[in-house]
């Protein structure tokens, strides 16, 4: 079969197809098959790809599959380091305006978190340097919102997670939950986490490393923000001192979201200021916790 008989056979099938999906019923299950069929029958016409290409792509879905089970979610990974997680969370309205931007939760977050008292230290063994963090809560029209439940976690000095790292940390180590004062501040101690490298042992990474992508995301904590009339906000700062700030493995980073880590006597010191979007106006955020992030 010559190439020009191919791509017109190429051309009846994909109209055949789209014919067949009209017909279908309406609704974005539909939509949705018929604009990805469209763009993978235009890269069989751009690339005319051979059997074996077909089948090694066939072979890379399978291994996905085969890679993914309770305690790992490699079709996630897909997803997040090809930017799909990002892109739907955020979709096109982006963020209002004055509004702290979103990030990811990711896989480590835990909604059972303790409550404790403002200025308390996150650091269960001791283990890191000192980091001091200072920040507030504001609404779109800068007033403090008394009374915010500000939900905190990240990674240790080597980039582990306490539920990813149960032998080595203690229960609940480096996260916490805060409830703000009068004029929406909130305060306290930690250690300065450390970056990492999402995994490269499946065929995710693997596909990634091959193709030249970034596996590395900058050290960052994690915030969850929640206030009656606003919006909850899950977001993140990133250390701006971090090597791998500009290639973030999951693009997540945003101009407002780089902080300021700065030496503080023996320690760090961070100030952050975390602005919720009013229920009344803005865009909600969408819900995702099941990345692999982290």
């Amino acid at each position: 079969m010559d190439g020009h008989h191919a791509s017109s056979e190429g051309h009846r099938i994909a109209a055949a197809l789209r014919q067949r999906l009209d017909a279908a019923a309406p609704g974005r299950l539909a939509d949705a098959v018929r604009l990805i069929t469209a763009h993978a029958f235009q890269i069989i016409a751009t690339l005319r790809p051979s059997p074996e290409e077909l089948d090694a792509v066939v072979q890379f879905l399978t291994e996905v599959g085969y890679a993914t089970d309770a305690r790992r979610q490699e079709w996630v990974l897909l997803a997040d380091v090809f930017g799909l997680s990002d892109g739907v969370m955020n979709g096109d309205e982006g963020t209002p305006e004055g509004v702290t931007p979103s990030a990811l939760a990711g896989p480590f977050y835990r909604a059972d978190a303790p409550l404790l008292p403002l200025g308390a230290d996150l650091c269960r063994n001791g283990e890191g340097d000192p980091l001091s963090v200072r920040g507030r809560v504001l609404s779109q029209a800068g007033e403090g919102l008394a009374g915010a439940v500000v939900e905190v976690w990240h990674a240790n000095a080597l980039g582990r997670y306490e539920n990813q790292d149960p032998d080595n940390q203690p229960e609940h180590n480096l996260r916490g939950r805060f409830i703000t004062d009068a004029d929406g501040q909130f305060r306290f101690r930690t250690i300065r986490p450390a970056g990492y490298a999402l995994p490269d042992d499946g065929p995710v990474g693997q596909l990634a490393r091959r193709i030249g992508l970034s596996l590395d995301r900058p050290a960052h904590i994690h915030f969850a923000v929640t206030a009656p009339g606003h919006h909850r906000l899950v977001t993140a700062i990133f250390d701006g001192s971090d090597a791998a700030i500009d290639r973030d493995a999951l693009f997540a980073v945003k101009p407002g979201l780089i902080g300021d880590f700065r030496p503080d006597g023996p320690g760090w010191a961070l100030d952050v200021v975390l602005v919720l979007a009013g229920a009344d106006g803005g865009s909600p955020q969408k819900p995702k916790t099941h990345d692999m992030e982290g």
